[in-house]
């Protein structure tokens, strides 16, 4: 793993929204409970380093759906609110690459390395850097700054968040992403 600070590679921090504290709502149960503390501690060091922040907002064309514009939770979360000159990329599917121009503003920064962090693991996480690798950037996936929930299977069971998180993980490191530690991270960059 290399990732310089020289490099200027970008944090993408997705979906870290207000609707996602009503655990019961996504199923009950949800991994990773200091994610976004860890999420918060690495945007305070880009912020201070002056490296690119891109903060990604789900905005679900449900009007039920607690992520809706016109729902409170649609809100990013307090510890991670972006400030001035940080850029906003509001999407309406799982990938923050599709419907959006994330990639025509990494490209045109001439980013080639991104970090990622925020919710949820399987969903938005995942597509979104799934996509970041078929792109060719290279990709690090912070572990302990994503969560995710319960899941039910297909015939009731019920899956518990750590295990969707840790499957999640599994099926992206090696091929789409490097998955590391906001420790790891915050040590190993120069």
């Amino acid at each position: 793993m290399t990732i310089s600070k020289k490099d200027k590679p970008a944090l993408i921090l997705i979906d870290i929204q207000k609707g996602f504290d009503d655990i019961a709502y996504w199923g009950g149960q949800r991994n990773n409970s200091k994610a976004e503390e860890n999420a918060s501690e690495i945007l305070k060091f880009w912020r201070e380093n002056n490296l690119p922040v891109f903060h990604i907002k789900h905005c679900s064309s449900n009007p039920n759906s607690l992520l809706n514009e016109n729902n409170p939770g649609n809100e990013f979360k307090d510890l991670v609110k972006p400030i001035d000159g940080e850029v906003i990329i509001k999407k309406h599917v799982n990938s923050a690459f599709i419907g959006t121009d994330l990639k025509e503003q990494l490209d045109h920064a001439g980013i080639t390395k991104l970090v990622i962090v925020g919710l949820t693991t399987d969903h938005c996480v995942s597509t979104t850097t799934r996509m970041a690798g078929n792109f060719h950037y290279e990709t690090f996936l912070i572990s302990d700054a994503t969560a995710t929930f319960n899941k039910k299977g297909l015939e009731g069971q019920n899956y518990a968040a750590e295990l969707i998180h840790e499957t999640a993980l599994a099926s992206l490191n090696g091929e789409f992403a490097t998955v590391i530690s906001t420790d790891f991270l915050l040590q190993n960059i120069s």
